[in-house]
Order: structure tokens, then sequence, then C-alpha cells
């Protein structure tokens, strides 16, 4: 597992060197400390139960996983000179980073070296830089709006919307995708609040919200971020439905918001609770192991370890171009491809296709009221 592989970026690129070890070098970088934490270290779990089911059932192609990992901090630049170390040290696959605004900076790096990077990043700017080597393992914000807009506008009955949302690159997309779609479907935006990366405080940011005669109000905020906004809803007395794209309604924030989160409505991507065997049999796994329910995150950790295993598989050898090539265009069936957990699809440039839903939190859990197709 300790074997060091060659190293230098011409090779991990260009040869398909691995095969020539009897492990796999694999990188994880992600936010293991700092403000995305929260949802940094649930990704490092999930990923780390994916790689350790793969070693205990043969590897990819015979070779054993040497995963390394690493602590960006959620710093970006520090992301960035990660990126670069992990595959000076041999990495010829990466996973992470989950907050965009690391990974629109990193990837460069990856991309600039020929190594396939699978992100749990969501901003929609991540697959429109024209980067052939990032793959998201969950589809990004532009996807989603679409599916949010109609639910406030034909389901809830809504005229009028608040929009909530950090000023931060993964925020920015977000906010910007639901605009666009609100203006499509003639949703008023009577209040549009951001708030910084980290952010505490949020009294004044709701007391805004209630003054401006908002019927619901979009919430597009980090996991820890989202709760204190709940807590602080609850609070103040904010009787709106609030609805979110993935992270409102995710566990992560059920959990932080200590019962805040009851009633909060949400389209959510990968789903702990989705009527799916496959993701409910590795959610038990993994509360088995880790002690608490995984959320989004965790999943998208797991499904991106599974995708580089079986997209080597499927090429014969570990290559880095050939995997890469490999996935663009490619659709992996979960009951082929067991640990892609739903079947997806990846387009030209990365993006992913993949059924989703609408939750409703209720009872300390997300419950699936709508599944929704592909798009």
């Amino acid at each position: 597992m300790l074997k060091t592989l060659l190293t230098g970026t011409a090779l991990a690129a260009g040869l398909g060197w691995a095969a020539q070890a009897d492990t796999l070098k694999i990188a994880n970088i992600a936010e293991l400390s700092g403000a995305g934490a929260a949802a940094g270290s649930v990704w490092a779990d999930g990923v780390h139960l994916a790689i350790d089911e793969i070693n205990e059932t043969g590897g990819i192609l015979g070779m054993q996983v040497d995963m390394s990992e690493y602590d960006s901090q959620t710093d970006p630049l520090q992301s960035r000179a990660l990126v670069q170390k992990a595959i000076d040290e041999g990495a010829f696959a990466l996973l992470g980073t989950v907050y965009s605004s690391s990974t629109v900076v990193n990837m460069l790096v990856a991309q600039q070296n020929g190594i396939p990077q699978f992100t749990g990043s969501e901003a929609p700017s991540i697959t429109q830089k024209g980067n052939p080597y990032i793959f998201r393992t969950t589809f990004g914000a532009q996807k989603g709006m679409p599916k949010i807009g109609t639910y406030l506008k034909d389901g809830l009955g809504v005229s009028k919307v608040a929009i909530a949302w950090a000023n931060t690159e993964y925020g920015k997309g977000g906010h910007d995708a639901f605009v666009d779609v609100a203006k499509e479907m003639g949703l008023e935006v009577v209040s549009d609040v951001p708030s910084e990366q980290g952010q505490a405080d949020f009294s004044a940011d709701i007391l805004k919200i209630k003054n401006t005669g908002a019927e619901a109000v979009f919430i597009y905020l980090t996991e820890e971020e989202s709760a204190r906004f709940l807590i602080e809803a609850k609070k103040q007395g904010l009787n709106i439905p609030m609805v979110g794209d993935t992270v409102l309604a995710s566990q992560k924030v059920i959990d932080l918001s200590g019962g805040a989160a009851e009633g909060a409505l949400g389209h959510v991507a990968l789903s702990a609770d989705a009527p799916v065997p496959l993701l409910q049999a590795m959610s038990a796994k993994f509360t088995e192991r880790f002690g608490y329910r995984p959320d989004h995150n965790a999943i998208k950790g797991y499904i991106g370890a599974y995708a580089i295993k079986y997209g080597t598989e499927i090429v014969g050898e570990a290559n880095s171009q050939k995997l890469t090539d490999a996935l663009h265009g490619t659709c992996l069936d979960a009951a082929t491809y067991p640990g892609v957990l739903m079947d997806i699809c990846w387009d030209e440039t990365g993006e992913v296709s993949r059924e989703s839903f609408m939750v409703e939190v209720k009872n300390g859990a997300q419950d699936i009221t709508t599944i929704l197709p592909p798009n």
C-alpha cells in the first residue's frame, strides 16, 4: 500500500505507468478544516468507505488503491498547491474538492497535467470552462433550478420570492441560475440577500426578508450557514416556505439545525432516504461505520471513487488520458455498476444527468415527495 509510484507530471499524464506497480495512486483533496469542513469531512468519509470496499473486493484491475488525502483548509490557493502536490506524488486520478470556489481554481492544475478530477462542486461554471478533465459526481446547480422554479410557481402557488445566498463561486452560480429561472417563470424577486462565507449572524438578513412581503424564500447557502439561517428564521417566526437545492434539506443541515429544519423543502440530487435499494444499503454501511447518517456529500464522494474504478476497468489499464476519454459521453447503469448507486451519465463537458428528488424535512429526515426524471 505504501509503494511509491513513478512521479512527474509528464509520466503521470501520458503513460499507463500505474499498471507497472501493485498499487494504484489516487488522491483526495478535501475541505477537512476551515469553513467547508462540514461538507469536506463528510465527502472524505464517503470516499474512505468506497476505497475500502474497492480494496476488499480486489482493487482496480487487481491493484490495491493507495489513497493519499490532503486538507485544503477551505482555501482555494492551498487547494491549488495540494492538487499539484498530489500529481507530483504520482496520483493518476483526483477526487475533490467540494467547494466550488476552490475547484474553479485547482482544476486548472489538473487540466494542465492531464489528470482526471472528480468533484463534488455544483457551481455551473465548473463544467462551462471547457476543461475536458473535470467530472462532476452530481449535476450542477443550473440543472436543479428549473425544477425548483416550477415547484414554487405551480406547487406552492408563489409569485413573490426572496433569495438568501452565499457570496461565493458556489453561491453566485446558484443565485444567477435561479434568477434566470424566476424571470422566465414570472416570479418576482422582492428581496435579494447575499451573505459572506462563514457568516454567523443572520438576524438582519431574516428581518429584511420579513419586511418585503415575500411568499417564500429560496436559500442557497452552505451547510453551516444554512443551519444558522434556519435557526434564526425559527427564532424570528419567519413563517413562509423555505426552499433550497440539495444543501438546505441535507442530513448535515438537519443535524446542525437542531430541529429548525423541520418543514424545509428542497430539490436534492442524492438522498439516503430515497427509495433506491443501493442508496439505502450504502447509507446503512456508512452509518454503521461512522456513527452518523450520510448526506449528499458523502454519497458524492462514494460515487466519485467508484467512477474511477469502473472507468479504469472499462479501458483495461490505469491510464489517465484513456480514463478521461472513456467517461465523456458515457452512461453507467447501477445494475451493472452498483457503486454509482443510481444510473448516471456524463456529457462531453463532464456534466451529470441523473434522476433527482423533491423532499420535505419531517421528523429529522428527508421525506421523498416526488421522483424527477433526468434532465
